[in-house]
């Protein structure tokens, strides 16, 4: 799974990296975040159609949501705590992504993301030792991780209150193959940038295309400080790679 990572860019960089039509977060900038977990506000890219345009062109926004998707026939907003990702396998099918799936589909910008593997021989079987890893494009470059976003409405609230309605989204995963698979049998399912426009694209007529197989092509992972096990901490320091000696400093590649 992907449940925790690192997105410090500034929003204009964001913008102009993914060539940003319209800022849909023009009245809001988030802080850099070196430890987003469940249920914070994210930065988002995504495709929409205008009501005013009579021609139907998708234009390419940045939208400020809430990580963990609500969808829209739910009681309760608490469930988007459990749903932070979908799974590749199922993200077509399951009623609680697919309608999301086919339409609603975003980008996710991050440094990297972080997934904690076991330390073997240390620990118990039953509470093993885990060693956390930040993963990340070798190049330093954005990742941009595929996801799909919902619309929820709080039916107690009047249709003109700002806060009846809210914005969530989720992280696809994937099976991690490769030397990612020896932290972790799961990871976010990347896009590339060539691609970017047509997984956005709300007209895309079959977007099951994309659902390949991930590669860990193109990525670096090193051990970092059990610091970022607290969502309480926060800063550039939790993506530093581990000191000679500090527990496993191994880079794996």
């Amino acid at each position: 799974m992907c449940g925790r990572y690192a997105s410090a860019r500034a929003k204009q960089q964001l913008l102009e990296e993914f060539q940003v039509e319209v800022d849909g977060a023009a009245d809001e900038e988030l802080r850099p975040d070196y430890n987003i977990a469940p249920t914070k506000p994210v930065y988002t890219v995504l495709s929409r159609v205008p009501k005013d345009d009579p021609e139907g062109h998708p234009v390419r926004q940045l939208r400020v949501m809430r990580w963990g998707l609500v969808p829209s026939w739910a009681k309760d907003p608490s469930i988007g705590a459990r749903m932070i990702n979908a799974r590749v396998e199922t993200v077509a099918e399951k009623p609680s992504f697919r309608k999301a799936f086919a339409e609603r589909r975003c980008l996710l910008p991050a440094d990297g993301y972080y997934e904690w593997g076991v330390v073997e021989g240390a620990g118990t079987a039953k509470k093993p030792k885990k060693q956390p890893y930040f993963i990340r494009p070798a190049d330093g470059g954005v990742m941009a991780m595929a996801g799909l976003y919902e619309f929820w409405r709080d039916r107690g609230r009047p249709e003109d209150d700002p806060l009846a309605w809210m914005v969530t989204c989720a992280v696809i995963t994937t099976t991690a193959e490769d030397e990612l698979g020896a932290i972790h049998d799961r990871m976010p399912m990347l896009i590339q940038r060539d691609r970017w426009a047509d997984w956005l694209d709300p007209g895309t007529a079959d977007a099951r295309e994309f659902l390949v197989p991930a590669r860990s092509a193109g990525l670096s992972a090193y051990p970092v400080s059990t610091a970022v096990n607290s969502v309480r901490n926060n800063g550039p320091e939790l993506i530093e790679p581990l000191g000679e000696g500090e527990g496993d400093s191994r880079v794996l590649f």
